[in-house]
């Protein structure tokens, strides 16, 4: 498999696809409709509920299922923001773009002071920052656990101890490591986090949101029937289901999944040894399991290294799909201190359970080849 870019998005798994394809036959009703088939559907969404909860330790009564990762990170800062005592948000400056759009929005109609945090040169947020950013009036903090660019694996519990006693509410992103790393501690540590299905190989177009059921909030809406009035709209019974197998068998095969990862990163940068001096890797080294590496290449623009992988049939990407398209280079690496001339040799390979060693060896010759072809033309 030639494609380095299961970060953005995962091919559907076989087993998650033929849970699809069952539950659309079988269960096809409107969870909300009282008859015995809509009853027959919302039976189905319950137990995903409960399945995934569990999965997640978390009390199923929290969860709301939505549309992904983007939709989650909305409703929860909305949700969070709205139901505490001041109007200061602090985020770092690695987010997803999904939370700076929620954030700004905020600010621009809602009249909040939003903060950023910074990053140190391994893509980690400054925690004596973030201490001085944090004042009387911050309602919620937001981090994403780990980085969609680089893999950086927040330190989830000292920001929770910042936020415990300052009274704030916290918030993960954790779409970049459910199904990649164990969760347990950070989902019994944050006031909400959102993952989303077609990250771990189940179906586009799916994902879950966490609020601890003990917070009082005005949802987004008003007057919505549909997940507890939550969020609006008829619900993907077949996707949640679909959902719900591929998490299953991501957390099932969870240590076997890291040890491929760890052994393809090594492999992949052992491959990259001959242009060391070229190459540059961004964030945590080769040991984190966290299927994503970030690279920045000499004097060669992301945006060609990406052009000339694509045509020799190698597929990788320069950064967050929901960014790519924005006209500049990726946000986490202008928050480490990189200058944009810097960033925008970034190029972001992120790993899949379905490569094989040949597979990762080829890229490494093609990133090489690359790399070859402007040192002979300089």
């Amino acid at each position: 498999m030639r494609y380095f870019d299961y970060a953005a998005t995962c091919p559907i798994s076989e087993e998650a696809l033929q849970t699809y394809i069952q539950a659309s036959k079988e269960y096809f009703g409107n969870t909300r409709s009282v008859h015995d088939i809509g009853t027959k559907a919302d039976s189905l969404a319950e137990h995903c509920r409960q399945t995934l909860a569990g999965l997640l330790k978390v009390d199923a009564e929290g969860v709301t299922f939505t549309s992904g990762g983007s939709e989650s990170n909305m409703l929860a800062l909305y949700a969070l923001a709205t139901s505490g005592r001041g109007k200061h948000i602090v985020i770092s400056a690695g987010e997803h773009s999904s939370i700076h759009n929620i954030t700004a929005k905020l600010a621009e109609e809602e009249g909040y002071e939003v903060s950023k945090v910074s990053l140190n040169e391994e893509g980690i947020i400054n925690l004596e920052e973030l201490k001085l950013l944090m004042r009387e009036d911050t309602v919620l903090v937001s981090i994403q656990h780990v980085n969609s660019d680089i893999g950086t694996i927040q330190p989830i519990e000292e920001i929770h101890k910042l936020c415990r006693s300052n009274g704030s509410w916290l918030h993960s992103d954790c779409v970049q490591s459910f199904g990649k790393i164990d969760l347990s501690r950070v989902t019994s540590l944050v006031d909400s986090f959102s993952v989303s299905s077609h990250k771990i190989y189940g179906p586009k177009g799916v994902g879950a949101l966490y609020i601890r059921p003990a917070i009082s909030f005005t949802p987004f809406l008003p007057n919505v029937s549909h997940e507890s009035g939550v969020r609006p709209g008829t619900l993907n019974t077949p996707g949640i289901a679909a959902f719900t197998t591929a998490a299953q068998t991501k957390l099932t095969n969870l240590k076997s999944y890291q040890q491929d990862i760890i052994f393809l990163k090594r492999e992949f940068l052992n491959a990259l040894a001959d242009v060391n001096a070229s190459v540059r890797v961004m964030g945590p080294n080769t040991d984190s399991p966290v299927p994503i590496l970030g690279l920045c290449i000499s004097e060669i623009d992301g945006q060609h290294m990406m052009l000339e992988g694509n045509r020799r049939g190698y597929f990788f990407s320069i950064g967050s799909a929901c960014q790519v398209g924005s006209g500049g280079p990726p946000k986490t690496l202008l928050s480490m201190g990189y200058s944009e001339e810097e960033a925008k040799t970034f190029i972001r390979i992120s790993f899949g359970f379905d490569q094989t060693l040949e597979d990762v060896r080829g890229l490494a010759a093609c990133i090489k080849e690359v790399i070859w072809e402007r040192e002979r033309t300089v």
